[in-house]
C-alpha cells in the first residue's frame, strides 16, 4: 500500500530524515515512534505530499506522490498533530466541504457523517462554529473528515493527543475496521502502551535514521515496547 524508499530530507546541512526505507502493507496498523525532532512529522508530511524531500521515492498503491499527487491524495487521508481547520465554518459545513472535495455523494456522506459523528459524540455540536470547539472536539471533527471518503491509507500524527479515553477507544476500533477492510494505517505516537497493544508493526526512528522495525513481537521480544524504546534511545 505505502512504500517509502531511501527517503532523505535535509534542512541546511542537517538530515531530518536519513535514507529511510519502510513498507506498509494493506491490513496493517503501523506505528512510527521516536522522540521529538527524530523525523516523524517530516516523514509523514512527505508521504502525504505537503513536504518536499531531497532524495528517494514514495509510492501509494504503486503511484508516485511526486508524479501523481492527485491520484495519491484521493486514496489517502491525513490528520496532522494539530488540525488546522477553517474556524469560520460550522462543523457540518466543514464536513460537507471535505466531502465535496472528494466528490462523496450526498447520501453516502450523510450516512458516514452520522455514523462517525454519533460514534465520537459530536453530532450535537456540528451546527456550532469550529472556533467554539475545544481541542478534543477539533480532533474528533478531523477524524470524521478523514474517514468520509473511505481512504485506502490513513496517515496520522499523534492522533490520540487531546482525546478522552472513550474517544481513544473508539478511534482504535475505527483504525482496526479500516485495516480489516483492506486499508492501512501509518501513525506516529508517543503513547507506547497504545502502540504496543494496537499495532501490527512498528518502526523506531532516531535522529532521522531508522534503528528498528518489524512486527511488534520482533521489535520488543520479551520486553515491553517502552523498555526497548528507552534502551535504543540511550545507545
Amino acid at each position: 500500500m505505502l512504500k517509502i524508499e531511501h527517503l532523505t530530507k535535509k534542512y541546511s546541512d542537517k538530515k531530518a530524515v536519513d535514507d529511510l526505507t519502510l513498507q506498509i502493507k494493506s491490513g496493517e496498523i503501523y506505528g512510527f515512534i521516536g522522540h521529538n525532532g527524530a523525523g516523524k512529522t517530516t516523514t509523514l508530511r512527505s508521504v502525504v505530499g505537503i513536504q518536499q524531500f531531497d532524495e528517494g521515492t514514495i509510492t501509494i498503491d504503486g503511484h508516485s506522490i511526486i508524479d501523481e499527487p492527485i491520484v495519491c491524495k484521493k486514496m489517502l487521508a491525513y490528520i496532522p498533530d494539530n488540525p488546522d481547520l477553517y474556524e469560520f465554518m460550522s462543523g457540518i459545513q466543514y464536513l460537507n466541504f471535505v466531502a465535496d472535495i472528494y466528490e462523496v455523494d450526498s447520501n453516502l456522506r450523510a450516512e458516514r457523517i452520522k455514523k462517525y459523528a454519533d460514534s465520537l459524540e459530536i453530532s450535537k455540536d456540528l451546527a456550532q462554529p469550529i472556533s467554539a470547539y475545544s481541542h478534543g472536539m477539533k480532533q474528533k471533527l478531523a477524524i470524521v473528515s478523514a474517514w468520509l471518503h473511505d481512504p485506502k491509507l490513513i496517515i496520522m500524527d499523534e492522533p490520540f493527543v487531546g482525546l478522552d479515553p472513550k474517544a481513544s477507544h473508539i478511534l482504535k476500533g475505527m483504525m482496526r475496521e479500516v485495516c480489516d477492510n483492506g486499508g492501512a494505517i501509518f501513525f506516529s505516537t508517543h503513547v507506547l502502551e497504545v502502540a504496543e497493544k494496537l499495532c501490527d508493526k512498528v518502526a523506531i526512528i532516531k535522529a532521522g535514521k531508522l534503528i528498528r522495525m518489524g512486527s511488534m513481537e520482533e521489535v520488543k521480544g520479551d520486553d515491553t515496547l517502552e523498555e526497548v524504546f528507552l534502551e535504543l534511545e540511550g545507545e
